[in-house]
């Protein structure tokens, strides 16, 4: 030990740093020393006259504390004992006698010296008699209910502070026998006067107190769920020990306990949860054979299978998506796009709701394909439901499980399947649902398309609620006429029009055909199938919207090919358009019918099918009669009305081109549209019939490479319609050079095969005397076709005139 300082004033004296305790003055106390430099200011204070200061630090875990790290207030103690513990700790006992400020450390080896100066411990104040009763008063009630939330506070304690008058003493009493923070009690001793320091110790105690209840009200809640845990897993054992001392099987007793322990470690809601424990319950007073045990098994066993918290992580990755839909799928582009934006506010967005999509289009286009490349771009499972034929009920929303055999809904059991709550569910041919006396199924979808409803979508087997709102639905169907409107409200409409020629090229080309290959043991170096020749499948061979046919007679050249190379021992086999025939017969379907020469009173008309676009020749016939009108070819009766306007018409501008005024009372009309198997109707050939009645009575022909569409009024307009990016495809593969649009589908053309649009000439006509002037082989001046109006109708056939 260095020097031996002595102290012989009152201001200077050994200060010891206190972790955690702050002492007051009048208050005796006891605490342990550890740290070597406090108890070397213990033996200086012992060897002089007792006293020490003692200060509090501000942070317990620094072991060399400085001035910086001390309060600027502490108390000059006395120490009374000191003793020796075998451990090397010394236990001092003290007396705080007054309070001192720090005012700086005159030296800190071997021990703390501090320049102190005493401070008054409660400063002279004006003391309000009214004040501090109210004080006391509060001090007493807050003091009580801390009593309250801590039972083992000592009785006579809260006797002697309860019938406490001096607030001094009061004060004293509570602080020196309350559990507080170091900080709030260092408050408490640094506040000048009573006033202040019994208005600090309400607010603390008050702070206080609302902890305890806090905690306490979290303690009983947990003993209470530990007691009821406890609890059942007695009466359990003794209801065991019971039947085993009976002599039952207890075989029922653990597989119900078993299915007790599976739901509550699932963590369902409560009412899922309530309803599964008491039928696991119910369990226990059957016989292990009975009917009832059976059925009860059952309905547990398929709800503790289904996916309650089992959630597929979702990849809404643009990039990767688009990549998917343009692998799996060709074309489509419209589809693809709003498919894509879904995506993209799925990833902006993931908890979005209430998405529900209906593809829409003819057989064979792709729909349900689809709907598997969303769920593999999400990276979600999928579920498909076929919903064609359903008539009842309890096909969506499940059996009753009183009934013998009963089973969950398809929504459940597509969930079930899938093994996530957020699986991509199909729901395909949603326009086939039908209903019955057995119900509506359409009503019954209506829940589980509503995202506002189907939160807690209730099957009426599992009879409790399920939430689908994580499910993302796609539905298909052919047609919306068929679907119930307040269903199809729901769902947003996506519509896939049927494949163009070019569309069905490629498709076949870098899909159809690798497939078939692959599926028919082939090799790529086995069998080509040349450009002619898959045109040649998709015009003579297959008539259809989709490509499921075209997909058959690729798969009858594969077999064929694959019996030469097995039989012949070829090493390769080669398909053209020249030797198709020799495989798969004549064929089938014929391209449509085109004069190859400009013909009075033929028009080619444009129409749109469930298969794509075709050319539809209207002829007009016009003979000596009483003026009527006959109409052949399966017409429907908007074609008829059609074709009455048309008549109107051309007798408003028979002046202009020199046709017989009385046409309609002595000439009889015959209008027919060839193939007159096939039902036609729909208003778009109003071009073609006014075009096909001015040259049959005006003798003018047609010219053989324009076709056309469009709906007409009786005053000469031209109306918009719809199908044009099919029948344009149509005109292409007839050869048709020239196509007259009306005006109002000019944006249309966006959609029109780019082929197409390189191939053909589009003119689009706002009335008919546009139309008349392109359709009607006039030469391109005006001195020519007034030349052939002024030649009488009947000669003007002979004059040849070339377009």
């Amino acid at each position: 030990m260095s020097e031996k300082i002595k102290v012989t004033q009152n201001n200077i004296m050994p200060a010891l740093a206190m972790r955690g305790l702050v002492v007051f003055p009048n208050i005796v106390m006891h605490f342990d020393v550890a740290r070597e430099k406090s108890n070397e200011a213990l033996k200086a204070a012992l060897s002089a006259d007792r006293k020490i200061f003692l200060v509090t630090q501000k942070d317990v875990s620094v072991d060399n504390p400085e001035k910086k790290d001390l309060y600027s207030v502490g108390v000059v103690s006395e120490i009374r004992q000191v003793l020796r513990t075998p451990d090397n700790v010394t236990r001092v006992l003290v007396e705080g006698l007054y309070k001192a400020k720090l005012v700086d450390i005159v030296s800190q080896d071997p021990y703390f010296i501090a320049e102190v100066k005493k401070l008054p411990t409660y400063a002279k104040t004006k003391i309000d008699e009214v004040e501090i009763t109210a004080l006391m008063r509060s001090i007493k009630d807050v003091f009580e209910q801390y009593c309250y939330n801590m039972p083992k506070m000592p009785k006579e304690l809260i006797s002697s502070i309860m019938n406490q008058d001096d607030p001094y003493k009061l004060f004293e009493n509570i602080v020196f026998n309350v559990a507080m923070q170091a900080e709030d009690k260092q408050q408490l001793l640094e506040a000048p006067n009573i006033v202040a320091k019994l208005s600090l110790l309400v607010a603390m105690l008050s702070r206080e107190v609302e902890i305890l209840t806090i905690e306490r009200q979290i303690q009983e809640q947990v003993r209470e769920q530990i007691d009821k845990g406890q609890r059942d897993y007695y009466l359990r054992e003794q209801l065991k020990a019971i039947s085993s001392q009976l002599g039952e099987d207890d075989t029922l007793q653990d597989e119900s306990y078993n299915y007790i322990e599976k739901i509550e470690s699932l963590k369902l809601p409560e009412e899922v949860s309530s309803k599964l424990i008491k039928e696991a319950e119910r369990l226990l007073k059957m016989s292990p054979a009975s009917q009832e045990a059976f059925v009860i098994r059952n309905y547990l066993d398929t709800c503790l299978e289904l996916p309650w918290n089992t959630s597929s992580k979702e990849r809404a990755d643009i990039k990767k998506a688009k990549a998917i839909l343009d692998k799996d799928h060709y074309g489509l582009k419209k589809v693809k796009e709003r498919i894509l934006e879904t995506i993209a506010v799925r990833e902006l967005s993931p908890d979005i709701k209430g998405q529900i999509i209906c593809l829409v289009g003819p057989p064979g286009v792709g729909k349900t394909s689809i709907g598997k490349s969303i769920a593999k771009s999400l990276g979600r499972k999928y579920a498909r439901i076929s919903l064609g034929g359903i008539k009842d009920e309890s096909d969506i929303r499940g059996h009753r499980k009183t009934y013998i055999g009963s089973m969950p809904g398809r929504i459940i059991t597509a969930l079930k399947t899938a093994g996530t709550n957020n699986p991509l569910i199909l729901l395909d041919e949603i326009d086939k649902m039908g209903n019955d006396f057995r119900g509506d199924p359409s009503s019954a979808m209506l829940e589980v398309l509503d995202s506002e409803q189907n939160v807690e979508f209730r099957d009426h087997y599992i009879e409790v609620p399920f939430d689908l709102s994580k499910v993302m639905f796609v539905t298909t169907a052919n047609t919306t006429q068929t679907i119930d409107p307040p269903l199809l409200d729901r769902m947003e409409v996506i519509e896939l029009n049927s494949y163009t020629r070019e569309e069905k090229f490629h498709i076949a080309k870098e899909h159809l055909i690798p497939k078939q290959i692959k599926k028919n043991g082939l090799k790529a170096s086995n069998i080509k199938i040349t450009d002619d020749c898959i045109y040649e499948l998709i015009d003579g061979y297959t008539k259809e919207a989709g490509v499921r046919n075209l997909e058959r007679e690729v798969s009858s050249l594969c077999r064929k090919a694959a019996k030469e190379i097995v039989e012949e021992n070829k090493k390769k086999v080669i398909f053209t358009a020249e030797n198709i025939e020799k495989y798969l017969g004549p064929k089938k379907y014929l391209p449509d019918l085109l004069s190859d020469k400009n013909e009075v009173g033929i028009a080619n008309g444009l129409a749109w099918t469930s298969v794509g676009g075709v050319l539809m020749p209207l002829e007009v016939l016009i003979l000596d009669g009483k003026g009527s009108i006959e109409l052949t070819g399966s017409l429907g009766e908007v074609m008829k009305e059609s074709a009455k306007i048309a008549v109107s018409y051309v007798r408003s501008v028979a002046d202009k081109y020199s046709i017989d005024k009385d046409f309609y009372k002595d000439k009889d009309i015959h209008i027919h549209a060839p193939e007159g198997a096939v039902p036609k109707d729909g208003p778009s050939a109003g071009v073609t019939l006014v075009t096909s009645l001015v040259s049959a009575l005006s003798g003018i022909p047609v010219r053989k490479d324009v076709a056309m569409t469009g709906e007409i009024t009786l005053h000469g307009k031209v109306l918009p319609i719809g199908g044009l990016k099919e029948k344009t495809m149509a005109a292409y593969k007839a050869g048709i050079k020239t196509v007259i649009i009306p005006k109002l589908n000019k944006a249309d053309l966006e959609d029109v095969d780019d082929t197409v649009k390189s191939s053909i000439n589009f003119v689009c006509a706002e009335n008919l005397s546009e139309v008349l002037d392109t359709a009607l082989a006039f030469d391109k001046n005006e001195d020519s076709k007034e030349m052939i109006l002024s030649i009488p109708p009947d000669e003007r056939q002979s004059v040849q005139i070339h377009s």
